[in-house]
């Protein structure tokens, strides 16, 4: 996503697999608060056929838990410091009823530095510069699996922020870029929504226009497939990381959990599609869904 953060023309839904539940984000126009949705706003359809609606639960008050990992690149530019004021305070605004965490990719893995907490304190305390080794993550979309696998299932919604410019040394520029396309199956089926912001790599790669175009669009997919959002401006760095959170911090307070079923349960993963009847509305899923 360009700078400014939000310019649509309608309010929108992002959707993330999760089992037989969804994680619906409403989007409104031009940063405005969304409207409220009813159920009887919402029709979904599992691999082309016509699934039962069963709940939708705003995720507010008692139901607002939420378990969140920042995750940041350790090749990434060591300027990234001066973004971490806004980064802590993102952290530190967060309700009590968000568990934060921190982890730093590198060598292919999501090295935890911080587990979940509710302590944001902690968290914003353990933030570091990044090591600036340029490539050190090996592929950022391995770390994004790892942390996956390591992550323990868990009742509430489970998201990442991601920090990184995108780019796999890992891998020829490829639209199927196999590790890329682990990290989205491995996200949905553990339902995980996985939102990114831009940040140059340090060295060559950083600015190397074509890298740089390949791994803005690597983290659009990424996002798309998982229901997240990504963030950049320009082929550059942004300059500060506070739209890009205030957004986030806004989609983070208007999610909903849209619970179906259909009528085949065979735990794989299958195309999924979120339709809405309201007028004036566009909905953005997660490609599929495990039933």
């Amino acid at each position: 996503m360009q700078y400014p953060v939000v310019a649509f023309a309608f309010f929108s839904l992002s959707v993330c697999a999760f089992g037989q539940h969804l994680i619906v984000t409403a989007e409104g126009r031009h940063g405005s608060a969304p409207p409220e949705l009813l159920k009887d706003d919402i029709s979904v359809e599992v691999n082309k056929h016509l699934a039962r609606v069963e709940q939708w639960v705003p995720l507010r008050g008692d139901q607002a838990n939420l378990e969140l990992y920042i995750v940041i690149d350790d090749g990434e530019d060591s300027e990234l410091g001066i973004q971490f004021g806004s980064l802590k305070d993102f952290i530190n605004e967060q309700p009590v009823t968000t568990r934060i965490g921190l982890a730093y990719l590198r060598n292919g893995s999501a090295n935890i530095v911080a587990p979940l907490t509710a302590d944001h304190a902690q968290i914003a305390k353990a933030l570091r510069i990044p090591l600036g080794e340029p490539g050190i993550s090996a592929s950022p979309y391995m770390g994004i699996s790892d942390l996956v696998k390591k992550w323990p299932p868990s009742a509430a919604r489970r998201e990442v922020l991601l920090i990184t410019s995108g780019i796999d040394p890992w891998s020829p520029p490829d639209p199927e870029n196999p590790y890329l396309q682990k990290a989205i199956a491995d996200s949905q089926r553990e339902g995980i929504l996985v939102h990114s912001i831009y940040y140059a790599e340090s060295g060559h790669l950083g600015h190397s226009y074509w890298r740089v175009n390949w791994g803005q669009n690597y983290l659009s997919e990424l996002g798309d497939e998982t229901g997240g959002e990504a963030y950049w401006q320009g082929a550059g760095s942004p300059v500060s990381f506070a739209p890009y959170l205030k957004d986030l911090a806004e989609r983070l307070q208007n999610q909903y959990l849209l619970s179906v079923t259909a009528e085949e349960a065979n735990g794989h993963l299958e195309p999924v599609r979120v339709i809405t009847g309201k007028r004036a509305v566009s909905l953005m899923a997660a490609s599929k869904i495990r039933m």
